[in-house]
């Protein structure tokens, strides 16, 4: 009986594999009913509870294999009504169902569409909206398995959004392309519905209504988040390209956009929706995407689902009564095989199970063997296909490069033609020629922008073309994945069974050793219970002996007993006079005890009366403090909209230093409070952080202000709003420092917000073309400086060259006067290069005696503006000597202007004076290599001083050879000679004045354009640029110092400009 009673673990295993069994029967079974209830060919609408069920058996074993396992086996090409239901049925699936019915659902693609094919050749009413839906679906299918990051429910918080979309406008293009795709089906479907409802099915209570109108609440959940994602990717869209590029964007939204307003405003006034779903409302006009602030007054449709009333479950039988009996005798046969083994002769089940399992296994592997040449041979083709595509794409990418390279040239052509048409209006021949030219190349314009049209068209198709190709690459993996995911699972079912065999023999034998170590055990209990018996035999003897012994004791402590009581009455009487005595000495303590302990509470009532009083005193120098911080703050925000303000202007290098200052204050006000919260007797520490930060946010909104006076608009308007609530934020965690209560949850999150938000402001107002590195600032000062004795030294080499030539071609007077030109040239080259070189050593100088312990790429950082003003003044120089020796090669190849030459001196001079200037910011007074440095300045003046004269001297000997002779000429001759010269004189006054109107404008521009590399620091002097007075046209940032760039910012590099 014992042995029996081990017995009943290994039958409840038994039992527990039989219940997986009947259990996993049992759900077949339920998702088999209600598979057959939700979809049959009744022409009413799906009932939840049947979608329900379905949904939570997918949720149940994670997939949607059962599902799938028995929609296959419907006959769907048999009934339109039936198809109709089995989408409605998959698409609530897909919404509502495990993350992985989508992966389940990629394999069945082919099905869904087969059935969408057949139902749309047939002229069917319900065959046709099978067709639509099935497109849909599909469509679903593909978008979310290319992106996984939406689920097929389409909720996802923004900042998923903006993660899936990144930042490449391609990639951002591309998505928007698909969400319209998207939505396009979606809408699709809806208006094959409503265009179906006649009349005489306009109730939505029929059941027939019912059945078409059911699958639009999962179209209307959709629409709301695909709108809502089409809404922020085109606002992104418009950020980045210009409006005239997403104009089909535009029209399409605004398409969609009118058929999903008529869509909820049709499906509102139906009665079927308004006890099932909460439509929402879109608003009257689609959003203004030319317009960036249109994206705060978008709010998101959100679709509200009530909640049902419980409907009538059907009573189902979870346990199967009926087996009890029947499964007992089998339960005593398994314990009797489980104990003693399979009788002799009789071959266990589980032999032959392993080897169907394996004769699977090895037909399953052939099939995945197949499979997988299958699938490599598609992807071969599939890959083929994307690289011919590839080459076609980049080929009308280079016909598209081509054709804008010559819609520029044409351009440049024509408006060169334009202005030889304005400058040449006495030519009426030359002017039909060009009249003639431009209206060819404006016919040529206009086919090429035709053809690039075309390209872009054919462009977008190719890329459409690649994404299905992308799609259809990416379902043979995911199916070649689920072979290797089938083979997987079968390997790991029959080693399951072989570890069950071999568990199940184990069982067996630990059993048996089990009951042979009880009976060991049993009889070693035995043995002890008789040798422990004989033992106490033995100690009862001992202990007999034992209590004679004891009694005998007894009577000598009886007696010893009787002494001690006696020494014990005379001893109590001394004790109650030694008590006495206490109790006196005692009562005395205790009055001393009450006096010093009445002083003790009259001492610290005083401490903390003291101690309230420091308190209240150092709230009070707080609350004084926060008053006067207020008051600060409060007059700078005032600023904000003072009309005397105006005026004052600042530069975004210094707001951005005071916004640094402030938002580094907040940490010390942050400590300074953690330290008053902790010890409230102490408020130096909050005190003086506090008084710093009022200072300098007053500073900081003072200064945003100013700096917004000489911002453009969109960031003048920002500025002052986030200076404005700088504000704000610091008053109000001024006012919560004013409250005890407030007092200690008062936090620094909100300023701190803020302040970054001016840092921001202030960074994207910052100069574009002083974004270099500090760091390779010293570097490009040693390059600059190289680069331009390298210039020199090539001018030097070039005027020898010129020289040389002018020898070997020229004679006389032409001669004599180039001579004299090229010799002045080399005497300014060389005084310019002896400049360069003082200028350098000058720079070393204040480098190494500035320094300090620091490094000097480090000093060249601290002092980035006077760097940066050197750097350009170094550019200026080489500059001006390269033009000058191209104008004296022109001069003597009598191909440029003698004024050219001496334009190009006077643009040396001044570059020279700005080198000078900018080295001598930073020199000591007494410094010998700053006396050198102005010498040479002051003997480059010279030499530019002799090449002009050289110049004006060869210009009027060369001139001087043409005599005017009139004596030939008759009175009337000479007097229509002299009106001649009188229109020319009126022309060329004319001419002369609208050039120095433009020479005027032009100097405006370079003096405003050069105001941002100003070379002055706080507490610095700024050197007076030198006058410029040359008038050619200023090359690109690599040949010219960047005085004249576009992106620089016209804001002045100091404080406030009151």
């Amino acid at each position: 009986m014992n042995s029996i009673k081990s017995v009943p673990a290994r039958v409840l295993s038994r039992r527990g594999g039989h219940s997986l069994e009947a259990e996993r029967e049992q759900f077949d079974k339920s998702q088999a009913i209600s598979i057959s209830k939700a979809i049959n060919t009744q022409e009413a609408p799906v009932k939840e509870k049947h979608a329900r069920r379905i949904i939570l058996g997918t949720h149940h074993e994670k997939g949607a294999f059962t599902f799938w396992s028995y929609a296959i086996g419907l006959p769907l090409p048999s009934s339109a009504i039936l198809s109709w239901k089995f989408c409605h049925v998959l698409h609530k699936v897909l919404r509502d169902g495990h993350p992985n019915v989508l992966q389940d659902c990629q394999r069945y693609r082919s099905n869904i569409r087969e059935t969408g094919d057949l139902w749309g050749h047939l002229h069917d009413r319900y065959g046709q909206l099978v067709s639509i839906y099935t497109r849909l679906l599909l469509t679903k299918i593909s978008f979310h398995a290319k992106h996984p990051e939406f689920p097929p429910g389409l909720e996802v918080s923004d900042e998923v959004l903006e993660k899936t979309a990144g930042t490449d406008v391609n990639n951002i293009f591309q998505l928007t392309v698909e969400l319209f795709d998207y939505l396009d089906w979606e809408l699709k479907l809806s208006e094959s519905v409503f265009r179906q409802l006649t009349t005489s099915m306009a109730v939505s209570q029929m059941s027939a209504v019912q059945c078409r109108l059911a699958p639009l609440i999962q179209v209307i959940q959709d629409c709301s988040h695909l709108y809502h994602y089409a809404v922020k990717l085109m606002f992104k869209l418009h950020a980045c390209l210009p409006a005239d590029t997403l104009q089909g964007h535009r029209d399409r939204f605004h398409e969609q956009f009118r058929s999903l307003k008529n869509f909820f405003k049709k499906a509102s006034d139906m009665l079927y929706f308004k006890r099932l779903i909460q439509i929402p409302r879109l608003p009257e006009s689609p959003p203004n995407f030319l317009r960036a602030s249109a994206l705060a007054e978008h709010v998101k449709p959100v679709v509200v689902i009530p909640e049902e009333a419980p409907e009538d479950e059907e009573p189902e039988n979870l346990i199967e009564i009926s087996t009890t009996s029947t499964t007992e005798p089998q339960i005593t046969s398994d314990v009797f095989e489980q104990t003693f083994g399979p009788p002799n002769g009789v071959r266990d089940d589980r032999d032959a199970q392993i080897e169907s399992l394996k004769k699977e296994v090895d037909v399953l592997r052939a099939e995945m063997e197949k499979i997988k040449l299958e699938a490599q041979r598609y992807i071969t083709q599939l890959k083929a296909q994307v690289n011919s595509l590839e080459g076609e794409v980049e080929e009308q990418r280079k016909q598209k490069q081509k054709a804008l390279v010559d819609n520029e040239q044409l351009r440049d052509e024509l408006e060169r033609l334009q202005r030889a048409k304005q400058d040449s209006d006495r030519s009426q021949r030359l002017c039909a020629e060009a009249e003639k030219k431009a209206n060819a190349t404006e016919i040529r314009y206009t086919k090429l922008k035709e053809k690039h049209s075309e390209l872009i068209n054919t462009h977008a198709e190719l890329l459409r073309k690649n994404a299905d190709t992308a799609k259809q690459l990416t379902v043979t993996q995911q199916s070649q994945e689920e072979v290797a995911r089938v083979k997987e699972q079968l390997a790991f079912q029959v080693e399951q069974v072989k570890r069950e065999a071999e568990m199940k023999l184990e069982d067996q034998s630990v059993q048996m050793e089990q009951l042979r170590q009880e009976l060991d055990a049993r009889r070693d209990e035995l043995d002890q219970a008789q040798h422990s018996l004989s033992h106490a035999k033995q100690a009862g003897a001992e202990l007999s002996a034992q209590v004679e012994a004891l009694h005998a004791e007894k009577e000598v402590l009886r007696r010893s007993v009787s002494e001690k009581e006696r020494e014990l009455l005379s001893a109590c009487g001394l004790v109650e006079e030694k008590e006495l005595q206490l109790s006196q000495e005692v009562d005395k303590a205790t009055r001393e005890i009450r006096e010093l302990h009445g002083r003790l509470l009259e001492k610290s009532n005083q401490e903390q009366n003291l101690q309230q009083k420091l308190l209240d005193e150092q709230f009070g120098i707080l609350q004084e403090t926060v008053r006067e911080a207020e008051d600060i703050l409060r007059d700078a925000v005032a600023k904000l909209d003072d009309p005397l303000h105006v005026r004052c202007t600042s530069s975004p290098d210094y707001l951005l230093s005071r916004a640094q200052a402030a938002l580094e204050s907040t940490d010390a006000l942050e400590n300074g409070h953690a330290q008053y919260v902790a010890s409230m007797a102490d408020a130096a520490g909050l005190v003086g952080a506090l008084a710093l930060f009022a200072h300098l946010t007053a500073d900081t909104i003072v200064n945003g202000s100013a700096t917004s006076h000489l911002a453009p608009t969109d960031h003048a308007d920002r500025l002052t709003e986030m200076c404005r609530d700088c504000g704000q934020r610091s008053l109000d965690y001024l006012g919560e420092l004013k409250d005890k209560q407030m007092l200690e949850r008062a936090e620094l999150g909100d300023v701190r917000r803020a302040l970054r938000g001016v840092l921001q402001l202030a960074q994207e107002l910052r100069p574009k073309s002083l974004d270099i590195k500090q760091e390779e600032l010293g570097d490009m000062v040693e390059k600059e400086m190289a680069s331009t004795s390298e210039a020199i030294e090539d001018a030097v080499r070039r005027i020898e060259e010129m020289m040389s030539q002018a020898r070997n071609e020229s004679s006389g007077v032409k001669l004599e006067v180039n001579e004299r030109i090229l010799n002045s040239c080399t005497d300014l080259m060389k005084a310019i290069r002896l400049l360069v070189m003082t200028s350098t050593n000058l720079q070393k100088e204040i480098v190494e005696s500035g320094r300090g312990a620091a490094t000097t790429q480090e000093f060249y950082a601290k002092n980035s503006r006077w760097t940066e003003g050197l750097i350009s003044a170094s550019k200026a120089v080489g500059w001006g000597a390269t033009q000058l020796v191209e104008s004296a090669d022109r001069v003597v190849l009598h191909t440029g202007k003698y004024e050219e030459l001496i334009v190009c001196s006077h643009e040396i001079a001044a570059s020279t004076a700005q080198l000078v200037a900018a080295s001598k910011v930073k020199a000591d007074k007494s410094s010998r290599n700053l006396g050198r440095l102005q010498e040479c300045s002051r003997n480059v003046n010279e030499m530019a001083a002799n090449v002009v004269a050289s110049t004006k001297s060869g210009q009027e000997q060369i001139e001087e050879k043409d005599t005017m002779d009139f004596s030939g000429m008759s009175l009337i001759k000479l007097k229509k000679e002299e009106m001649e010269t009188q229109v020319k004189v009126l022309e060329l006054e004319k001419r002369l004045e609208g050039e120095r109107v433009r020479l005027g404008e032009l100097r405006k521009q370079h003096y405003a354009l050069a105001g941002a590399y100003d070379t002055a620091e706080d507490g610095e002097a700024k050197p007076e640029p030198a006058p410029r007075r040359g008038i050619l046209k200023k090359p690109p940032l690599a040949q010219k110092p960047g005085r004249g760039e576009p992106d620089a910012s016209p804001y002045p590099r100091h404080g406030v400009n009151f």
